[in-house]
């Protein structure tokens, strides 16, 4: 089984900074894709950041130049450093992974989420 443990949410004025952090552990062999996604109230899950196996990043527009996604491929854990943050970043901030995971004699390309951390920017 693969888990994802995702913690760093809180509250935080408009300005402010959060750094997310997501560990993932279990049997896998290689991690493809990190992504950390977000849902509002009454709204869908945007795709927020991703970055692939060999580093190349992407960036929902809205959080261009604010965010960043980083990774420590030793320790699978991806980190997601979100800056100026605005009222509107308001969201439960969900870890996700493509990982190819051992499967009877393959090793198969697995989606995994994470329980999702409330971040809220308030004054």
């Amino acid at each position: 089984q693969v888990q994802l443990v995702e913690s760093g949410g809180g509250l935080v004025q408009p300005g402010g900074s959060l750094r997310l952090s997501c560990a993932a552990s279990g049997n896998i062999f290689n991690i493809n894709v990190m992504a950390w996604y977000r849902q509002a109230p009454g709204k869908q899950r945007e795709l927020v950041a991703k970055i692939t196996t060999n580093g190349p990043t992407n960036y929902a527009d809205s959080v261009k130049d604010r965010f960043t996604i980083s990774k420590d491929n030793v320790k699978n854990t991806v980190y997601l450093q979100l800056n100026s943050l605005k009222p509107e970043d308001t969201a439960v901030y969900y870890c996700n992974i493509l990982a190819f995971v051992p499967e009877r004699l393959v090793h198969a390309l697995r989606e995994y989420w994470g329980q999702g951390t409330q971040v809220t920017v308030s004054s």
